[in-house]
């Protein structure tokens, strides 16, 4: 079982432990959410617009599982760094349990208010329904999804990111036989239940991977001596989780909302254009997948740190994210300036959603740079137990920015799509400043600054 010191060795070693598995995980993943927009394009465009709005509207509530990861991540981790394995069993087995709980209350949450947030922003229609029949099958892997994310989170703490990449490749292989299965159905034999069977493909494969990634975190060392009764909900322990899973999770939220105030803009425009939108984020997160397993790879490093008050480390992890991501984003840009059209013509031959896809790639090759320093801002301020501060920081950029910016080119200058894509960009752009300050500020109260 892997179980690696974060606290020695060198830091570039660590982010390439940890960072690889993580991006590759992250790959299968986006490739899984790729296929099912795929055979979702092979119905229709509607179909395709139905699966945009119904996944947007259950991502909101995976913002708990996202949540709950990055606590486990940071918590499990500081404990790691202490060397207490008596507090880090404690802590994950409560963190298992926190997501059991807060599951059976999204299921309960998500049934009534899923369908109401799909109506505010579609209309009326063959898209609509879609959704909403996408997005209630798709309530059954909500155990799925937030009780791997909890326990991955463990498995992250203790420098392990390979056991969900396994996982995940898995689960897209998987999905590209179950889709057509559950679609089609077997001619003569089983019926297909058509749109929904994407739903359910996902059902069944992400089970799987919650049963695999549970299975790897009971084998680890510190879990020789847990206890059943330790999974009984402790209220302390619930409240030390909830405060470092709710900033984190309510900024993913706000992302997610985000989301919806776009798909509310473009409702305005036609389906192709939301259908275009839900396209190009699938092929913006595939090249963002290398920057998100490097940060995502800074968290359990710089807790781990942090928690053995090794705080040359933390800074030193941080800076080479930075500098590895600069890398990174300077070469992405010009694939989706050059390259979008290309790319959205593998999910759609409709022109007009190609050509609506392409010109939000086109802003979005401007921001990557940006994007990455804010992902891992992010990462820092939740090793340092700070997670207040990215709640904050998405407040504004995703909240407020968006929301205010996209009104003003769209709603006051009349603009079309392009005022969309621009008032993204000015959100993003001015709350990556904020980020700094915050990041500067903090920085210099838990570790004497962002520089030695």
């Amino acid at each position: 079982m892997r179980d690696h010191d974060l606290t020695t060795g060198p830091i570039p070693g660590h982010f390439r432990t940890l960072a690889i598995p993580a991006a590759m995980g992250m790959l299968f993943s986006t490739l899984y959410n790729v296929v099912d927009v795929y055979f979702a394009g092979q119905l229709s465009t509607e179909a395709q617009a139905g699966l945009a709005i119904g996944f947007q509207a259950f991502f909101i509530m995976m913002a708990v599982g996202f949540g709950t990861g990055a606590a486990m991540s940071a918590l499990v981790g500081n404990a790691r760094g202490k060397k207490d394995d008596r507090l880090a069993r404690c802590i994950a087995l409560q963190g298992i349990s926190f997501g059991i709980t807060a599951t059976l209350l999204l299921i309960i949450i998500g049934f009534f208010a899923g369908p109401q947030l799909i109506a505010l922003v579609s209309e009326p229609g063959g898209y609509r329904d879609a959704a909403n029949g996408y997005y209630l099958w798709l309530l059954a892997a909500l155990p799925g999804f937030l009780i791997a994310y909890a326990a991955n989170g463990i498995l992250q703490a203790h420098g392990d990111s390979v056991t969900l990449q396994r996982a995940l490749m898995v689960a897209f292989v998987a999905n590209i036989g179950l889709n057509p299965l559950f679609i089609y159905g077997i001619p003569g034999v089983v019926p297909g239940l058509g749109f929904n069977g994407i739903a359910l493909a996902t059902v069944v494969s992400q089970t799987g991977v919650m049963l695999y990634v549970l299975r790897n975190v009971m084998a680890l060392r510190i879990m020789e001596r847990a206890r059943w009764s330790e999974l009984i909900p402790s209220p302390g322990a619930f409240r030390d989780i909830g405060m470092q899973m709710l900033p984190t999770a309510s900024a993913l939220i706000v992302m997610f909302i985000s989301g919806f105030v776009v798909q509310f803009a473009l409702k305005g425009f036609g389906e192709h254009a939301i259908a275009a939108y839900g396209i190009a984020l699938r092929i913006e997160q595939i090249l963002l997948l290398p920057v998100l397993g490097m940060t995502g790879a800074l968290l359990p490093i710089a807790a781990q740190n942090f928690g053995a008050d090794d705080h040359a480390r933390v800074r030193e992890a941080l800076w080479f994210c930075w500098k590895l991501g600069l890398v990174m984003t300077v070469g992405a840009a010009p694939i989706l300036w050059f390259g979008g059209g290309l790319a959205m013509s593998i999910f759609t031959d409709d022109p007009d959603v190609i050509a609506v896809g392409v010109s939000y790639l086109r802003v979005d090759s401007f921001l990557f740079i940006l994007y990455m320093m804010l992902f891992a801002i992010n990462s820092f301020l939740q090793a340092l137990k700070r997670p207040v501060w990215t709640l904050w920081i998405s407040i504004y950029r995703q909240g407020f920015g968006v929301a205010f910016f996209v009104w003003l080119l769209v709603g006051v200058a009349g603009m079309d799509v392009w005022g969309v894509w621009l008032g993204i960009g000015i959100a993003v752009s001015t709350g990556w400043v904020l980020a700094l300050i915050i990041a500067a500020r903090v920085a210099q109260r838990e570790i004497g600054g962002l520089r030695a």
